[in-house]
């Protein structure tokens, strides 16, 4: 294949899209697998999880660093964050940290912590600059039934633990709101981040407030019932906050109540969700999403050719949409 033309030092071109969107980050899906099953999950949008499983093949430590590297080079993306399934259930994690680290300038990763104990310090070491945990309860009988497992709840308070103390900050704990089962756990999960702050410092730890999304995972409208009014949350935040502070990206509201930053995010209902994505997502199997909530615009990639991955990249620009549609 013709080999891309050079560029001068400095000069790079961008991705952007048919609607003025800059791409800025990559979200890579490395693993479909997973050692927990909650409740919400929707798989990155990848559909169910026997959908998904049926022939399936991992995409590679080598396709992944080359994807990050490309999009660092060329297109001036280097912010990464790796998702799943669970990300450290891949023993080549470390690697690929590693293999990326020269062309980003920050890495993070979003994980159910269960592993995290084990692999934060090699992680930091590595060149990871921090960590996402979910974290929907604090409670072991409803950590259990979110999480469809048992005895898991200390292992993930001990991987947050060790994140903070290897330096994996700030770490944000990824709070899924579900009515009835753990709305009502929001000031115990503040006092979760208030002793996470007092064991590494200040702004150790960020709650974030997620919305849930129905529209995958078990079937949509078994999880409606589920679904928490955050017009009332973000009043109850806002009577209490002494600060609030509005994200640009997807227009997301910061409250501090006491020295605790608590972050809203509701993809859904925020109708800026979409109007200021700023993220191209790489799927489990080597394909880019162009969309969270689309499966019918991925773009494959099916080679390791330099040249090939760009051509794909700035064809997935234009498959990406303006909205979210119901």
């Amino acid at each position: 294949m013709k080999e891309p033309k050079k560029r001068e030092e400095g000069e790079k071109e961008t991705l952007i899209d048919d609607y003025g969107r800059k791409i800025r980050s990559l979200r890579l899906s490395i693993t479909n697998r997973c050692n927990l099953n909650c409740i919400y999950c929707h798989h990155e949008g990848e559909g169910k999880r026997e959908e998904r499983d049926k022939d399936r093949k991992e995409i590679s430590a080598e396709l992944i660093i080359e994807i990050a590297r490309i999009a660092s080079v060329y297109f001036n993306v280097r912010r990464i964050k790796f998702s799943g399934g669970e990300p450290l259930m891949r023993d080549d994690l470390v690697d690929i940290v590693q293999g990326m680290r020269i062309f980003e300038d920050n890495i993070s990763v979003t994980t159910n912590g269960v592993l995290l104990k084990k692999y934060a310090v090699e992680l930091a070491d590595a060149g990871l600059n921090r960590v996402n945990v979910s974290l929907d309860s604090l409670k072991e009988e409803k950590y259990d039934f979110i999480t469809s497992s048992r005895n898991n709840l200390p292992r993930v308070i001990d991987g947050t633990y060790s994140a903070i103390d290897a330096g994996l900050t700030p770490v944000k704990l990824n709070m899924v709101l579900l009515r009835g089962i753990n709305e009502d756990e929001i000031v115990g999960m503040m006092d979760f981040v208030r002793e996470c702050n007092k064991r590494g410092g200040e702004e150790m730890a960020i709650l974030q407030l997620i919305e849930l999304i129905p529209s995958f995972g078990a079937e949509p409208n078994s999880m409606l019932n589920y679904k928490v009014d955050l017009q009332k949350v973000e009043a109850g935040l806002k009577s209490k906050a002494s600060a609030i502070k509005t994200r640009r990206l997807q227009h997301r509201r910061k409250y501090f109540i006491d020295g605790v930053e608590v972050e809203v995010v509701h993809p859904i209902d925020n109708t800026e969700f979409c109007a200021n994505c700023s993220r191209l997502r790489i799927t489990s199997d080597g394909k880019i999403k162009p969309c969270l909530l689309r499966n019918d615009n991925l773009v494959p990639i099916d080679s390791m050719d330099e040249t090939y991955i760009i051509n794909k990249l700035k064809l997935a620009m234009r498959h990406r949409k303006p909205f979210y549609r119901r």
